[in-house]
């Protein structure tokens, strides 16, 4: 199989890249490295890497030449960073989504992998959210993702064209850098690291659907092996854990005693948050196998030696 991964040397991208690599895939990354590290990358020189922007034609023209598959990764993520920056979100994750989408549709792409997100439910209305939950996004970040789901089903719609989007939940794992604006888990490890004490941003009842990345990588490459089959899918554990009991859980992995405090609530997060999987299980074949336990012990493991500046594993990826 001939892929381009777009947004490749970013945390997901980068994992996928290189299970793709790993597994004899011949595989282009496309990316402009505002968020993304072309390090990662650096254990598969096999990798042609690109550097360029999904906004920009010309360089999407020459990642897609040849392409099987597209994995569409590239994005602005996070509801902060999109309530902070809204015009520069709308640019990326829309506008880049439909110059991805006009040249897969050109050189004859067999199928479009999309990473969309739980973030366009909002406010949920009901747990544990299956695909047909309402759609009422509350942040610009969670709209433009649904207005990438929208235009890459209407393409497989009017095209020869399959397109899979994968509704990621709450995403963990190597690779996965400390930034203020993303996951709770990169956040609090990292600041463990530091000695630094950790905010709990509201009650620390609310509860989240914690995947890891290898999960998710899973979920790429089913995707992209089914045939005849579009749609949008939710990407989760499947399970639940509070917030306070996360930082427990973090507390008995690294040995450590962890300083907290409870600092008001974020805007544009929500309460409580948990993928029904059923559909993606029997469409696709996914079954998640990362117990939170053994990621987070993984993850720890890897930011320690990030942290501490010394070249080691890149990624952990199980074998599925």
């Amino acid at each position: 199989m001939r892929a381009l991964v777009t947004g490749g040397a970013g945390f997901i991208g980068a994992n996928l890249a290189g299970r793709l690599a790993r597994d004899g895939h011949g595989v282009t990354v496309l990316d402009n490295l505002q968020s993304g590290f072309r390090s990662n990358l650096d254990p598969w020189p096999q990798i042609k890497f690109i550097e360029g922007d999904i906004r920009d034609p010309a360089a999407v023209a020459e990642a897609i030449a040849g392409a099987e598959v597209v994995f569409h990764l590239a994005a602005s993520v996070g509801n902060k960073r999109s309530i902070d920056n809204p015009v520069s979100d709308s640019e990326i994750n829309v506008l880049g989504t439909v110059r991805v989408l006009e040249e897969a549709r050109r050189t004859g792409v067999r199928k479009i992998v999309t990473s969309s997100s739980a973030g366009i439910f909002g406010e949920l209305k009901h747990i544990p959210i299956a695909e047909d939950h309402p759609l009422d996004p509350d942040t610009p970040y969670g709209c433009s993702k649904l207005c990438c789901e929208k235009l890459c089903l209407s393409y497989a719609k009017l095209y020869r064209l399959e397109a899979v989007c994968l509704r990621y939940f709450n995403v963990y794992g190597p690779l996965q850098r400390f930034d203020a604006y993303g996951n709770v888990i990169p956040i609090f490890v990292f600041q463990m690291l530091r000695g630094q004490e950790l905010t709990i941003h509201g009650d620390g009842d609310q509860t989240r659907d914690f995947v890891n990345v290898s999960d998710v990588v899973q979920a790429n490459l089913k995707a992209a092996a089914t045939t005849g089959v579009s749609g949008a899918f939710n990407i989760g554990s499947g399970t639940v854990i509070t917030i306070n009991r996360l930082v427990e859980m973090l507390r008995d992995v690294s040995g450590s005693e962890v300083r907290f405090r409870h600092g008001p609530p974020r805007p544009g997060d929500v309460r409580d948050s948990k993928a029904d999987i059923t559909a993606a299980r029997q469409k696709l074949g996914f079954v998640p196998g990362v117990p939170l336990g053994e990621g987070l012990a993984a993850y720890l493991a890897w930011a320690r030696q990030e942290a501490s500046g010394h070249q080691g594993p890149k990624a952990i990826i199980r074998q599925h």
